[in-house]
């Protein structure tokens, strides 16, 4: 097949990145003529499967317009990209149960609950520290109807959250 010069990609990378394609496909229940059809024929069954299997280059503009169709950043099709594209893992969220403990029940019961119910999924009842995940903290923050960042801060200044913290919502807000 006929490429024009600057659409090279390596074979190893084509086929990478159709691996990529195929997992976002599959994972929305797609077959190739689903696409095709959910496209109304913007997406040829033929096309999508030959990026698929790497045989075609795509063209950033035509990976933006895919990633657009199936709905998910541009990164996330790419080889070699953590999801979200982070270099380094951001500061683990670790909760002090102890410090917790001591928090007026009134401020700290859906913390409570919510820790309690982690420690009960895990079978981790050391009691002392619990890490969370930055979903965690995001799920927290909608229960307290108060931003990541702002939650961070209220755990932190009860003693809960080490200042570390700061960096993980950070991370997580850029």
């Amino acid at each position: 097949m006929f490429q024009r010069p600057g659409s090279y990609m390596s074979s190893e990378y084509a086929k990478q990145l159709g691996a990529k394609l195929r997992a976002i496909r599959t994972q929305q229940g797609l077959s190739l003529h689903g696409v095709e059809e959910k496209s109304q024929g913007r997406w040829k069954a033929v096309v999508v499967g030959s990026y698929e299997r790497g045989d075609r280059a795509v063209t950033v503009q035509r990976l933006a317009e895919l990633a657009d169709f199936y709905g998910v950043p541009v990164q996330e099709l790419l080889p070699g990209t953590a999801p979200g594209g982070a270099a380094e893992p951001p500061p683990k969220l670790v909760l002090d149960l102890e410090r917790l403990a001591h928090v007026p029940q009134e401020k700290a019961g859906p913390l409570q609950r919510y820790a309690a119910t982690i420690q009960s999924q895990r079978g981790d009842y050391n009691g002392k520290v619990l890490s969370i995940r930055q979903d965690d903290l995001r799920t927290l923050a909608v229960i307290y109807d108060q931003s990541p960042s702002v939650l961070t801060e209220q755990l932190i200044s009860w003693g809960v959250l080490d200042a570390d913290a700061r960096r993980a919502v950070a991370h997580e807000e850029v």
